[in-house]
């Protein structure tokens, strides 16, 4: 990317949230591949400090097929869902005003850089499991490989959740390997929390702070529906299974 990479202490995720919601930003560049206006920044409060990427509202372009809500409050919806499921699969997100007004401000990831993107979107690793689990949820519909974020130890981030929660069926992904198998106990366990989270918990009432009620409606269907079908859905026939670029 070019850009200077943040030295410190790794913060847990709470902490994390406190420096995003709180922290001074100062935008250190652009990253100019994005589609929206995507800056690069440096965060700081009190005695941390680290990187994070803010997307500005007034940065995105309009969407047909995501008319309602704002792609900033899809991707802190999607990091909510995220967290309610234990499974850390999105960094830490939260919405605020920044330099350029109000937007998403997620906690930047540096990836393994010897990672093989390629070899990881094809294989069976559990992490990227959970994650095809997720994004059937949210109903993402841009899961390429360039937004997975494989870390050294192994564990796997996903960014880039401003096109989720479509009410129709829009599920377009590169981690279609579990199609029609049972989905793992964990996952079973993780969709029955969901549940009840979002029809009496706080994720329900993040849920409607953040999205239309449809989409809120929908996402508690597709919860509901993975847990008595047992299974990682199939494509849809209507729908393009694929992004692109796939990577």
């Amino acid at each position: 990317m070019g850009f200077t990479e943040m030295e410190g202490p790794a913060l847990d995720d709470a902490t994390a949230l406190r420096l995003l919601r709180d922290g001074v930003m100062e935008v250190a560049g652009r990253l100019v591949e994005a589609s929206n206006m995507t800056l690069y920044c440096t965060i700081r409060n009190g005695e941390h400090t680290a990187a994070c990427v803010y997307k500005p509202v007034r940065g995105e372009r309009p969407l047909w097929d995501f008319p309602d809500g704002t792609l900033a409050a899809r991707e802190v919806a999607a990091y909510e869902v995220a967290a309610a499921t234990g499974w850390r699969i999105v960094p830490p997100t939260v919405y605020r005003d920044g330099p350029f007004g109000p937007g998403m401000v997620q906690l930047w990831i540096d990836a393994d850089p010897e990672a093989d993107l390629v070899a990881l979107m094809r294989s069976r690793n559990s992490a990227l499991r959970r994650m095809a689990v997720f994004d059937a949820v949210v109903n993402n519909a841009d899961r390429k490989g360039g937004h997975l974020l494989p870390l050294p130890d192994g564990h796997v981030y996903g960014v880039d959740h401003g096109v989720c929660f479509a009410v129709s069926d829009k599920l377009r992904t590169v981690l279609w390997q579990w199609r029609g198998r049972p989905l793992p106990r964990e996952a079973v366990s993780a969709l029955v929390r969901l549940e009840r989270e979002i029809d009496k918990g706080r994720l329900g009432r993040r849920l409607r702070e953040l999205l239309v009620p449809a989409e809120v409606a929908a996402t508690r269907d597709r919860v509901r529906r993975l847990t008595e079908t047992g299974v990682h859905p199939h494509p849809s026939e209507d729908w393009p299974a694929i992004p692109w670029p796939p990577v």
